[in-house]
């Protein structure tokens, strides 16, 4: 929730009617706050840093309107710190440096400062290192706010200096706990039955703030009698699912379709697809990743899957959106429903590893052709069996190097289409041996 101030000061203003819901509702404690349980128990690490009476360098991380704001404030007020809030968004180096030096007055004069931080992965890193000394000589006790993962986004050396407390995104019963507080704030019920409240609820999608102002919006309409879900929707649009087409949201999300696919759950990953193609990504972006499934979790289990996801792409770019993505549909349930091998993966990562290690050692030299005769005096070609002239088109020689022993990287799996060729490498391996190959 968005901070109107820069003390450590609980402020009620005597007009309080007259501010936004959400300001109204600001928690006055800790205690107050809605559905952080894991961060604010007395359990958990801050729990245990305030019930210690210490209190270091925080960064909140987790979706918007969870209270990462608020939590800062009070905070600041239950430690007795000058709370001072910044947007990284709006700010720079100047106005990090006139922080630091009215810090640094408080400090002199015996009162510490907690500096809130808003989209603090937005800073840059030199703007980030500008924190560090700061934090380090205690001028400052820092609480960074962000929304997108701090393991990318900030520096490690901010990172080691400050403890990550993850915010989740609020339950529906949470959400509902916040409707409560509202109507009793507002002093009547919301003109909604109790389906309709339920809507109300998912609509939010985890945002305190929003379903707050959601509610503002209703109790200002004029109604004979509660309206139900239909009715609501209607009134409301409802919330855009948070996706960024370049942040954790569109890794998150591939990582669960991909997951789910190769878990064999074509519902879970209709559903993991469905909300991506919602979120507003390229259904082209989709065609992608699904080959690369069929290549890297199918495979030789099923050779169709990689024909199925190319004429799924094909389709889709003929006949574009909405109706070429039932075909990407397809290909993520043909997908799912697929025996599983990553045979053909495994063999392929340990062929890589063999081929940097062994550098640049030579074919051996019966597999060489020799186009002239210093390269047949060399002995290149001298003993090569042609398969096809061999007792079962198999001669069974050695085709490695010959300093390199022979490795079976390939192991096929006991299911789908790999089957057969287990009993096809049981079956050349029976033959070598038989050879002494």
């Amino acid at each position: 929730m968005t901070d109107l101030f820069s003390s450590n000061e609980i402020v009620n203003l005597p007009d309080a009617k007259t501010r936004p819901l959400a300001d109204r509702l600001r928690p006055q404690s800790l205690g107050e706050v809605i559905g952080q349980e894991q961060v604010l128990g007395p359990e958990s690490p801050l729990g245990v840093m305030l019930a210690s009476g210490g209190l270091s360098s925080l960064v909140f991380w987790g979706p918007p309107g969870v209270g990462k704001t608020t939590i800062a404030r009070l905070l600041a007020h239950e430690t007795d710190l000058a709370f001072v809030q910044l947007s990284a968004i709006f700010s720079g180096v100047p106005e990090l440096r006139k922080v630091f030096e009215a810090a640094k007055l408080r400090a002199a004069n015996g009162q510490g400062t907690l500096l809130f931080v808003d989209e603090i992965h937005r800073f840059n890193k030199a703007q980030q290192d500008a924190f560090l000394p700061h934090m380090e000589d205690g001028t400052i006790l820092l609480v960074g706010a962000t929304t997108e993962n701090p393991s990318f986004e900030l520096n490690a050396a901010l990172l080691s200096r400050a403890q990550v407390m993850v915010l989740t995104r609020l339950s529906v019963e949470d959400l509902a706990r916040l409707g409560a507080r509202a109507e009793r704030e507002m002093g009547r019920e919301l003109p909604l039955n109790d389906a309709a409240k339920t809507s109300l609820w998912e609509m939010a999608d985890g945002d305190g703030r929003m379903l707050l102002n959601l509610i503002e919006q209703i109790m200002a309409w004029k109604l004979s009698a509660p309206l139900d879900p239909d009715q609501l929707a209607k009134r409301l649009m409802r919330r855009a699912a948070k996706y960024d087409k370049s942040g954790d949201e569109h890794y998150n999300l591939i990582s669960a379709l991909h997951k789910s696919v190769r878990g064999s759950d074509p519902d879970a990953a209709l559903y993991w697809f469905a909300r991506m193609l919602e979120g507003g990504e390229d259904p082209r972006y989709l065609a992608r990743r699904l080959l690369r499934m069929s290549v890297e979790d199918i495979a030789l289990a099923d050779p169709q899957a990689q024909t199925v996801c190319q004429h799924a792409w094909e389709t889709y770019e003929r006949l574009g959106s909405p109706e070429g993505e039932l075909a990407l549909a397809q290909a993520v349930i043909y997908l799912a429903l697929a025996p599983k091998s990553n045979a053909g993966y495994v063999a392929y990562k340990a062929a890589r590893e063999a081929a940097r290690k062994t550098g640049s050692e030579p074919p051996p030299k019966h597999i060489l052709n020799a186009p002239t005769k210093l390269m047949a005096e060399q002995g290149y070609g001298e003993g090569y069996a042609y398969d096809h002239e061999a007792e079962d088109a198999f001669s069974g020689q050695d085709y490695f190097p010959e300093t390199l022993q022979r490795t079976q990287f390939y192991k096929p799996v006991e299911r789908g289409f790999e089957r057969d060729l287990a009993k096809r490498v049981a079956y050349f391996e029976k033959l070598r041996e038989k050879r002494g190959g």
